[in-house]
């Protein structure tokens, strides 16, 4: 209930800095009032200013530099309201909405990998994979293990988004996917199997040979998707 009632007040607040930006017909590059002085005005804590701030700058919204104040991004006062518009009405990221981009991240990431990795990206994917065999094969569940092998790959794509996109969502699906740990000697095998498979092709630099074997390491998890629904 807490979290959703501090979404609410960001929200509120992001309405009224979006109401503010528009009543003083303020351009990109202008500067926001403190959040002092916001904090006055909304009659709000400055605390939860300050979050409602660091929302709108994660979204790309605003630019805060230190010492200096807060500022408009350069992208127009029409898209700027629409964008807060969808900011105010996404709702809390739920466990499938996450897994479903996270199965589209990791195609394009391993085929990215598969092309663009180096001898050192290499070695760090085959030692997140070692731990995760040495973790999988003393029965226990792997599933860290497994998040720093994916995000090794992602790493490996050269790609600065990506990367970024992977290390936000995949700890949140970690906290979450608990029931798809291997608990026989059978799936132990199996699963190490579809991981070095993925390993393989990126070594080969098979993009092609590198997405079939991601695709078939997440069979079970869509599975797992398709009961949790």
């Amino acid at each position: 209930m807490r979290i959703k009632d501090n979404i609410e007040v960001h929200n509120k607040i992001i309405s009224k800095i979006r109401d503010y930006i528009n009543s003083r017909n303020l351009e990109p590059g202008d500067k926001l009032p403190s959040e002092r002085v916001l904090s006055e005005q909304f009659n709000l804590s400055r605390r939860n200013i300050g979050e409602a701030i660091e929302k709108l700058e994660f979204y790309g919204l605003v630019k805060s530099v230190p010492q200096a104040g807060t500022f408009l991004a350069s992208i127009g006062r029409i898209a700027l309201n629409g964008i807060i518009e969808d900011v105010i009405a996404l709702e809390e990221e739920d466990f499938l909405s996450l897994v479903e981009t996270r199965l589209m991240l990791e195609s394009k990431s391993v085929s990215l990998a598969s092309l663009r990795r180096t001898d050192e990206d290499l070695n760090k994917i085959e030692d997140a994979l070692n731990k995760y065999k040495v973790k999988i094969l003393s029965g226990k569940d792997a599933l860290q293990e497994d998040l720093l092998f994916h995000l090794a790959i992602a790493k490996a794509t050269k790609n600065n988004t990506i990367n970024a996109l992977m290390l936000q969502i995949a700890p949140k699906i970690i906290l979450t996917f608990q029931k798809t740990r291997v608990t026989d000697k059978e799936g132990f095998e199996f699963e190490i199997k579809r991981h070095e498979a993925i390993y393989k092709a990126i070594k080969n630099q098979n993009p092609e040979e590198a997405v079939i074997a991601m695709e078939h390491h997440f069979e079970k998890v869509v599975k797992f998707c398709n009961e949790y629904k």
